[in-house]
């Protein structure tokens, strides 16, 4: 009876994940899904607060109009630039798709939030100082510069192994992206 598969020898099991994948999978590979999923879906969380009032959050209109209090106008639009850059770049990152762009949406969101609401609080939270936004901006950063990992949708893309030119595409568009926000 003849082969009918040219991947495998007849008898033999279906491929493994880590065979799918083109080798071992390693603890950094775990560990940095494990860093999006988390660091992702809390900032897709935090974005659908603003978008559509999911988990306690106010919704469109009351964030647009605490945007239009700090000087945003048309508060609305602010808020749906903002919220979206969140979601989208959140929900980037936990499945590891176009990492340096969802990086990047996410570090002028924290540029613009430390420019405009925290920066005159210090550095501490609990003072409403700028301690989350570092940490969100630096966290999507490390994840620009390793690459989002061998379990991302990335892996099939060049700039899915990160390096510094990833990291400089997130920093450079993050920070172009905010200072145009802050300019108008």
């Amino acid at each position: 009876m003849a082969n009918h598969s040219t991947d495998q020898p007849q008898g033999s099991p279906p491929p493994t994940a880590r065979q799918a994948l083109g080798g071992q999978v390693s603890a950094a590979d775990c560990a940095l899904l494990l860093v999006r999923l988390a660091f992702g879906l809390i900032m897709a969380g935090h974005g659908a607060q603003k978008l559509f009032g999911l988990f306690g959050g106010s919704g469109l209109t009351a964030t647009g109009h605490a945007l239009e209090g700090l000087g945003f106008r048309p508060g609305k639009v602010y808020a749906v630039i903002g919220g979206l850059s969140e979601f989208l770049g959140g929900l980037g990152l936990a499945v590891g798709l176009l990492t340096p762009l969802a990086a990047a949406a996410l570090i002028g969101v924290m540029i613009n939030a430390m420019a405009s609401v925290t920066g005159a609080h210090g550095l501490w939270d609990v003072d409403g100082g700028i301690e989350y936004n570092i940490v969100i901006a630096i966290a999507a950063l490390a994840v620009a510069l390793l690459g989002p990992g061998r379990l991302a949708l990335d892996r099939f893309f060049p700039w899915g192994t990160g390096g510094w030119l990833e990291g400089a595409v997130a920093l450079g568009l993050g920070g172009i992206g905010a200072a145009i926000t802050l300019s108008l």
